[in-house]
């Protein structure tokens, strides 16, 4: 029996405890079915990332591997199966953020004794609960539950963006809020928006498609478009921010790593009462002009340690796009971290 070093691709390490074997039984054959994925996808990662050999049959699955594996594999398994049966969708997301749960958790013992989290943390909206895949999401959202303003900052592929709009809906169906504030630095236009064709929705429509996408994910569309056309949800360059105090809002500055200091010192003072504000950004793909400092590197700098500012650096672990995403972003960080080695 072959054994694989978990988070490798068909790795052969030798066996280092001795194997078991597991078999489970899901009682719908079409849930199941939706569990294993189509052609046994959804087996197939998990084989992979666990380091198990997975055999399905009907319903039926046996599971072979070390102790620990199949016991991570079983409650990977039976978590997404709890999934299907209340009626949510699993798509490769989360099975890979199941993974990463139960992994992080470690084993059944460790998480008997109660040392581990037993679930990540989620967002409840109308349309569908959104949960985190990843350790690095769920301090995420929990981040954005406890502080009024939060810094999200890491690779893209992290769910920084999706998941802050996803916590600003929540807000606004909950009625602790009464718009959301949608804002974006648009640098490629040079803030100079005025030669642009259409109106200022129109206008900045292409640097802010990252968020409309999550607002159409996450509510109903005709939801969106009512408050758009109502002002409940503003879209706003950032360039226009100055001068507003915004009160029972909750604002995004979405790509703030774009921004100057000057740019992001007016936005954080824009802050009004029961009003929250997040911002997110990659500090490692900064488009401002060379010499010029980063307004988000310096703001996390400057307030680090303030009571109720919130700062989560994500990962390349936890990138949950198409796993390639995070093989590419870990060749440019290590491109990176040579060319800093290289340099006297």
């Amino acid at each position: 029996m072959r054994s694989f070093k978990p988070g490798n691709d068909a790795v052969p390490v030798a066996d280092e405890s001795p194997m078991t074997q597991t078999v489970l039984a899901f009682d719908d054959n079409r849930l199941a079915s939706s569990l294993f994925g189509q052609y046994g996808q959804n087996l197939a990662t998990i084989e992979r990332k666990l380091g198990i050999v997975a055999d399905s049959r009907g319903n039926h699955v046996t599971i072979e591997g070390s102790r620990d594996a199949c016991d991570q594999a079983r409650r990977v398994l039976e978590g997404l199966y709890a999934r299907l049966k209340s009626g949510d969708e699993v798509v490769a997301g989360d099975v890979e953020g199941a993974i990463r749960q139960v992994m992080a958790q470690g084993t059944l013992f460790e998480a008997e004794t109660g040392t581990a989290r037993s679930a990540f943390e989620e967002i409840n909206l109308r349309k569908r609960p959104v949960r985190a895949r990843t350790a690095g999401q769920d301090a995420y959202i929990r981040a954005l539950k406890r502080n009024s303003l939060v810094f999200g900052t890491g690779p893209a592929g992290t769910g920084k963006t999706w998941l802050a709009v996803a916590h600003a809906i929540s807000l606004f169906e909950r009625k602790e809020i009464d718009r959301i504030i949608l804002s974006r630095p648009a640098v490629e236009a040079g803030e100079r928006l005025g030669f642009l064709p259409g109106d200022m929705r129109e206008k900045v429509d292409p640097y802010l498609r990252p968020i409309y996408d999550a607002l159409f994910d996450l509510m109903d569309m005709r939801v969106v478009e009512r408050a758009l056309q109502g002002g409940e949800i503003e879209i706003a360059p950032l360039a226009f921010m100055r001068g507003r105090t915004l009160h029972n809002a909750a604002v995004i500055l979405d790509e703030a790593q774009n921004t100057t200091s000057m740019q992001m010192k007016m936005f954080l003072t824009r802050l009004g009462e029961n009003s929250r504000m997040i911002v997110t950004g990659d500090p490692s793909q900064v488009d401002l002009p060379p010499g010029q400092k980063s307004g988000l590197s310096e703001a996390i700098q400057l307030l680090s340690g303030v009571e109720g500012i919130g700062h989560v650096a994500f990962s390349r672990q936890d990138v949950i796009r198409h796993e390639l995403v995070a093989r590419i972003v870990e060749a440019y960080d290590r491109a990176d971290s040579e060319k800093r080695a290289k340099k006297p």
